[in-house]
C-alpha cells in the first residue's frame, strides 16, 4: 500500500524532507522543519492506537513505500490529513511553515542562512554579482555607454576653456604635416619622427585643462547624486562596496586620480605605450572580475550598482 503525498524524510540525505507525490520521489526539497513528533506520558512515543496530534502523520519517520499499520480500531484514531496537499507552486513549499516566495525581477529578499538574494532568477539559490549587502550590480556595456556619454558632455562643458588651445595646437600640426608631405613630394622626405615643440606648447595645456574638468564633474555629480548624467540616463551609480549611499570624496579622488594617472602617462614617450595598455585592461577588468570591479575601483573599494 502506497503512502499518501507529503513531506518525509528524504532517503539520501536526513538532514532535510523530501516531497512524496503518492507514487515517487521528487526533486523538492527542504530543511527538517515542524513540530518535533508528538510524545506521551514520560516522553515516550504514542503507543499504537493513541491519537497523534491533528496534522501529523501517525509513526513519524515512516518511509513511502514502507508497510503501514494496521487500520485503527473503532474508538481510535491516528488523526491524518483530510485532504491530498496540492502540487506546490513555484517559490513555495507546501507544509507546516509557508517558506519565502520569489519574487519579480529586481527584488530582494533574504536567503538561507540571512544571506541577500536577488529573487526572480530562474530558480532559488541562483544569485547574481552584488555587493556584500544586496544591491545587484551594474554589467558592463552600461557602465561603457554611460562612460561614453560623459566623455561627450565634459567636452562640450570644457570647450569654452579649451577650445582656443585645440585650435591652436591643431593649426601647428597641420602645418607640419604639410610640410612633411611637400618635402616628400619634392623628393626631401625628413627624417625626423619628432613633433615641432610649438605642438606640445598648446596640447599640454588643453589635456590638462580637460583633465581639471573633467575631475570637477565626477567629483561634483559622484559626491553629490552618486552618478554622473552618463550613469543616471543608464540606471547605474558609483558606491563603496561595503557602505550604501554617496561615495565619499576620498574614494571619488582615489577612483578618479588613478583613470588621470594613466592619461597622464599616455602622453609620455615609451612609457606611454605601457600606461595605455594598462588603461585598456583598466577598462576591461570588470568583464571577468568575480566583484565586478575595474581596477580603479580596486584602488578606491567603489562598485558601479543598478539603481
Amino acid at each position: 500500500m502506497s503512502s499518501p503525498a507529503g513531506w518525509y524524510d528524504d532517503p539520501e540525505d536526513p538532514t532535510q524532507q523530501r516531497y512524496w507525490d503518492g507514487s515517487t520521489w521528487t526533486d523538492q526539497r527542504r530543511a527538517q522543519q515542524g513540530p518535533p513528533p508528538y510524545q506521551g506520558q514520560f516522553g515516550s512515543a504514542p503507543q499504537y492506537g493513541q491519537a497523534a496530534q491533528h496534522g501529523q502523520v501517525y509513526g513519524g519517520g515512516a518511509q513511502p513505500g514502507q508497510p503501514t499499520r494496521p487500520e485503527p480500531k473503532y474508538g481510535q484514531y491516528a488523526a491524518q490529513p483530510q485532504q491530498q496537499p496540492q502540487q506546490p507552486q513555484y517559490g513555495q513549499y507546501a507544509g507546516p511553515q509557508q517558506q519565502p516566495q520569489y519574487g519579480q525581477y529586481g527584488q530582494y529578499g533574504q536567503g538561507p542562512g540571512g544571506h541577500p538574494q536577488q529573487q526572480g532568477y530562474g530558480y532559488p539559490g541562483k544569485r547574481p554579482h552584488t555587493t556584500p549587502d544586496g544591491q545587484l550590480l551594474s554589467g558592463w556595456w552600461r557602465r561603457v555607454f554611460a562612460r561614453i556619454i560623459d566623455s561627450i558632455i565634459v567636452g562640450i562643458v570644457g570647450l569654452p576653456l579649451t577650445g582656443y588651445f585645440y585650435y591652436k595646437y591643431s593649426q601647428i600640426l597641420w602645418d607640419y604635416f604639410k610640410t612633411v608631405m611637400d618635402q616628400a613630394e619634392a623628393g626631401t622626405p625628413t627624417t625626423t619622427t619628432t613633433l615641432p615643440p610649438e605642438v606640445y606648447k598648446w596640447m599640454i595645456p588643453a589635456v590638462l585643462i580637460g583633465f581639471v574638468v573633467s575631475f570637477a564633474y565626477e567629483y561634483l555629480f559622484l559626491t553629490k547624486k552618486g552618478a554622473t548624467p552618463g550613469k543616471m540616463l543608464l540606471g547605474i551609480a558609483v558606491r563603496l562596496r561595503d557602505v550604501p549611499g554617496n561615495p565619499p570624496g576620498a574614494a571619488v579622488a582615489k577612483r578618479y586620480g588613478f583613470e588621470i594617472a594613466l592619461s597622464v602617462l599616455g602622453i609620455i614617450p615609451l612609457v606611454g605605450t605601457l600606461a595605455g595598455f594598462i588603461a585598456l585592461i583598466n577598462y576591461l577588468w570588470p568583464l571577468w572580475d568575480d566583484k565586478k570591479q575595474a581596477l580603479h575601483d580596486k584602488v578606491a573599494a567603489t562598485n558601479v550598482v543598478r539603481t
